[in-house]
């Protein structure tokens, strides 16, 4: 499992690959009213990579344990990828489709940063580790990875493969 700081960190990664893919959807993000469902969707994305553990907790009572067995149903794969499908489908149709898609996406994020760990994600059936590493090691490795892919979905959105082209150019010998 990564650490609560390291959700936090691919969360904000998560809710910006959100904001991106929902103003692609939206159409241009010069029309005012285009930017609303992209803010909303990286909002929902940070909140998204924290809730397939808050989501255990039984907030309803005083003892505030939990009301699941972790990294079960909430920890589930196929569900957030039905969510974040199902979603991307409604994006243009219903209002609240930016916000579940972003919730998506930070879960989906929450779930690729437990995954290297012993304990493992429900993707489909049983819980499947990659066993790189354990708990809270390697925090850097997922966050910046969650990053790398931010920057790459931006730049493909919002910057049409500037970015890339001009890091590119640079890393060219000179002929």
């Amino acid at each position: 499992m990564a650490s609560n700081k390291a959700h936090h960190a691919t969360g904000w990664a998560a809710g910006i690959i959100a904001a991106a893919l929902v103003s692609a959807a939206h159409g241009p993000a010069s029309e005012g009213a285009g930017m609303i469902p992209a803010v909303l969707a990286l909002l929902a994305g940070v909140a998204g990579a924290t809730a397939p553990d808050w989501l255990e907790v039984a907030w309803w009572t005083r003892a505030r344990r939990l009301w699941i067995t972790h990294r079960t149903l909430t920890h589930w794969g196929l569900g957030w990828a039905a969510l974040l499908a199902l979603s991307w489908h409604e994006l243009g149709r219903h209002p609240a489709a930016p916000v579940a898609f972003g919730f998506a996406c930070g879960g989906l994020m929450h779930l690729l940063a437990d995954w290297p760990n012993p304990l493992g994600v429900p993707w489909v059936g049983p819980r499947h580790s990659l066993n790189l590493w354990t708990s809270g090691h390697c925090d850097l490795i997922v966050v910046g990875a969650a990053w790398v892919a931010a920057l790459f979905v931006v730049d493909d959105v919002w910057f049409h493969h500037a970015c890339s082209r001009m890091l590119l150019n640079v890393l060219r010998p000179a002929a």
